[in-house]
């Protein structure tokens, strides 16, 4: 009977991976700006889900739970993900930096991309503050908990970061380009549609 029961953990687990990846996707996204490395979040995060499925599937809020993984793998990861982005970046200027300013021109025009841009311009905290607390439209108490502060620095976090957002937003400054194979076009509307 033990295989039975392993059976129908395993059933469980999928059922809530299922109904969690939405979600999780699109909060890993927003913090990292990034699809491939919101969807090496999810995965990352499901499997410390899977790992410890046993206490979790009992939980009052397991989707919690794995929202704090993923926030928490994004806070650690912040500066290695930041270092490998500068170091793949192209060096040099010239035909490339005209290029450039041609595609950040075009880029202006979706207000999407360039909310998305400007929220990666703040540091990782403030972005998890924004990301839960206005698009997970988590209270106050429950993104303190998640981040391990108290709710008066939620709040003070979440009114610099809100400050330091319109300040990039209205510099006029573009979103740098993507490189060409970084989202496709199906890939982008499933990002639209998913946030």
């Amino acid at each position: 009977m033990e295989w039975a029961r392993d059976a129908a953990s395993k059933r469980q687990f999928e059922g809530f991976a299922a109904e969690a990846s939405d979600t999780l996707f699109r909060t890993g996204y927003l913090m990292t700006g990034d699809l491939k490395d919101a969807e090496d979040l999810v995965q990352e995060t499901f499997l410390r889900v899977a790992r410890r499925w046993s206490r979790v599937q009992s939980m009052d809020h397991p989707a919690a739970y794995a929202r704090r993984i993923l926030i928490n793998l994004v806070l650690r990861d912040t500066d290695r993900r930041s270092r490998q982005k500068a170091e793949l970046e192209p060096q040099g200027g010239g035909a490339e930096a005209a290029d450039q300013y041609a595609a950040r021109a075009l880029r202006a025009v979706d207000d999407l991309a360039e909310f998305q841009w400007a929220l990666a311009q703040l540091p990782a905290r403030q972005r998890a503050v924004l990301v839960l607390r206005y698009w997970a439209d988590l209270p106050v108490a429950e993104v303190a908990g998640i981040l391990g502060c108290s709710a008066g620095t939620v709040k003070s976090t979440a009114s610099r970061a809100a400050a330091r957002l319109g300040e990039v937003l209205s510099s006029g400054e573009s979103p740098a380009p993507e490189p060409a194979n970084r989202q496709s076009g199906k890939e982008a509307s499933d990002v639209h549609r998913r946030a």
